[in-house]
C-alpha cells in the first residue's frame, strides 16, 4: 500500500478526485479484511473543529459510490491522540493545522503509524499531516540561523526553522503549500544547510503518492524535487 501527500488546498467537493486512490486502497485493504465498508480513521488536529468532519467528506465523496466507515477524531492542537484512533483501519487520514501541534498529538502513536502503513495500510496526510510523515519534519520557522528564507507572519517574525522526529513514512522531508506560499526557498535553503538531506516540495490542489511503483504525481501543481549537489542544490519537478 502506498502513503498519499497532499500539499494543502483541496478543501471543495471538486477536489475529491484527488483522494480516491487512497480511498480505492482503502476498500481493497478492508475487502481483504472481510468488511464490505472499509474503516477510515481520519484525525484532524487543526483548531477549526469543523476541518475533521470536512475531511471526512471529501473522502466520502471520493469514493465513487463505494460506503466507507469513517472513525473521526477531532482532537485539540497539540492533544496526543491514543492508539484507539487508528484500531483495526484500512486507511489512515491525518489533516492540516499547525505542524508542531499536529506532529506533538500524534507523536505517541508514530511507532504504530509505522507498523500500520508497513503492514498495508495506506496513510493520507494534507497539508501538516504530509509534512510529519518524513523521517524528519520541518517546522514552522522562517529562518535558518537567523537569516530569512521564507515569507514570515509579521505578528509572529524570528522563528528559527527546526526539524523534529517524524513518522518516518518517507526518508525525504516534505514541503506543502509551495507554490503558493513561496515556500520553495525554505526548502531549498533548509537541504543547502544540512538541516535536511534532501525535499520534496507540494503545491496546493497536488497529490504525490510514494508507492511500490515509485513516485506518482496528481492534481494541478507540481512536486519540487531539492537534492544536495556539488556547491549547492539541485532543484528540479515532477509534474502530474
Amino acid at each position: 500500500m502506498s502513503v498519499h501527500l497532499v500539499g494543502g488546498g483541496a478543501t471543495t467537493g471538486t477536489d475529491a478526485p484527488l483522494y480516491a486512490p487512497f480511498v480505492a486502497e482503502a476498500v481493497l485493504r478492508g475487502g481483504a479484511a472481510g468488511r464490505a465498508r472499509p474503516r477510515i480513521a481520519v484525525i484532524s488536529l487543526h483548531p477549526e473543529a469543523q476541518k475533521a468532519a470536512a475531511l471526512a467528506d471529501l473522502l466520502v465523496a471520493a469514493g465513487s459510490g463505494a460506503e466507507i466507515e469513517v472513525q473521526l477524531t477531532a482532537g485539540r492542537p497539540g492533544e496526543p491522540i491514543g492508539l484507539a484512533a487508528i484500531a483495526d483501519v484500512d486507511g489512515i487520514a491525518v489533516g492540516g493545522g499547525l505542524v508542531e501541534e499536529v506532529r506533538a498529538g500524534l507523536e505517541p502513536v508514530f511507532g504504530e503509524l509505522r507498523r500500520l502503513v508497513a503492514g498495508g495500510v495506506p496513510y493520507l496526510g494534507v497539508s501538516a499531516g504530509a509534512m510529519i510523515a518524513a523521517e524528519g519534519s520541518l517546522g514552522s520557522g522562517s529562518r535558518i540561523g537567523g537569516v530569512l528564507v521564507a515569507p514570515e507572519d509579521p505578528a509572529e517574525p524570528g522563528f528559527e526553522l527546526e526539524i523534529e522526529a517524524g513518522i518516518g513514512l518517507v526518508d525525504v522531508a516534505i514541503e506543502v503549500h509551495v507554490a503558493e506560499r513561496g515556500m520553495l526557498s525554505r526548502l531549498v535553503a533548509a537541504v543547502e544547510s544540512g538541516l535536511v538531506g534532501g525535499g520534496l516540495g507540494i503545491d496546493e490542489r497536488t497529490a504525490l503518492i510514494v508507492g511500490d511503483g515509485g513516485l506518482q504525481v496528481a492534481g494541478r501543481g507540481s512536486v519540487w524535487r531539492v537534492l544536495p549537489a556539488d556547491q549547492g542544490v539541485l532543484v528540479s519537478t515532477i509534474g502530474a
